[in-house]
């Protein structure tokens, strides 16, 4: 029991280590039951008519693609599939050759086109006061698109005016701009919301999914696999999930071992007797 309470660490990191490596090498599934506020993003998406305009906020850089790029393309996806318009853009300057890769890459397996189907506006600085700008007037704040298009001449654009034209928008961030969008875009102009993000802030943005400000929420690997799942194109988030869960189950295993050793080697009665 002496041993077991002092094993070397490097032992534990061992064991992970090959637990990751062989839920990377051996092929198989585990279910990936969609929770309702991502049930809620999905729902939304199909509800909307076909030429609907869907703006989309690829808020996160290369530190976060991981856990945020498969959302966007899962979402990407379920758009043009729906033949809905596009419109993407990005508040984080980090994040222009990500979004500008999957909104094209995505694009072109569906035959949909620049201008006509999907709008890229690219990246501008100002974060709330370009929220605010795009709420007044759309074209004031993006003239150009990221291809240097007059956007005004866009026919992916028709019928939009400002956000208040938006039938529905997503945030995918890894800060906090998704209560900015809330702050200075939702509660403002009134559009519908949801939201993606990584799974370290998502409990923080729970409150606003209550508040019913944001309408569906997808946190971290986890909820982009569940979208993957509704979506119908299990994906990078889905392949994802294999190691982790193992991981996750490893992790348990260990903290109920360390428990059970420390019980059976006399700690508990040594911490009542140092009460």
């Amino acid at each position: 029991m002496e041993r077991l309470l002092r094993i070397d660490r490097r032992i534990i990191f061992a064991f992970v280590a090959v637990a990751v490596i062989v839920s990377l090498l051996l092929e198989f599934r585990l279910p990936v039951p969609a929770t309702p506020p991502v049930e809620n993003i999905f729902s939304k998406i199909e509800s909307l008519p076909q030429g609907a305009h869907l703006l989309l906020a690829f808020d996160y850089d290369p530190s976060s693609k991981e856990e945020l790029q498969p959302m966007a393309i899962a979402l990407l996806h379920h758009c043009y599939q729906k033949n809905l318009r596009v419109i993407g853009m990005t508040l984080w300057p980090g994040g222009t050759g990500l979004a500008e890769q999957a909104v094209t890459q995505v694009a072109s397996q569906y035959g949909k086109k620049n201008g006509e189907d999907y709008v890229f506006l690219g990246y501008k600085p100002g974060v709330a006061s370009l929220i605010i700008n795009m709420g007044e007037d759309l074209y004031t704040a993006f003239p150009k698109d990221f291809y240097g298009n007059d956007t005004s001449t866009l026919p992916a654009l028709k019928g939009v005016e400002s956000l208040k034209d938006i039938d529905y928008v997503i945030d995918l961030a890894a800060g906090a701009t998704i209560e900015t969008w809330i702050a200075f875009g939702k509660e403002k102009y009134r559009f519908e919301m949801g939201a993606g993000c990584t799974a370290v802030i998502g409990p923080d943005l729970y409150p606003f999914l209550d508040s019913r400000q944001i309408n569906g929420l997808m946190a971290g690997l986890k909820g982009a696999a569940e979208y993957e799942s509704l979506v119908g194109r299990k994906a990078q988030a889905t392949e994802g999930m294999r190691p982790q869960s193992v991981t996750h189950v490893l992790v348990i295993v260990f903290i109920l071992f360390s428990n059970a050793v420390f019980i059976l080697s006399g700690g508990l009665r040594t911490v009542r007797r140092g009460k």
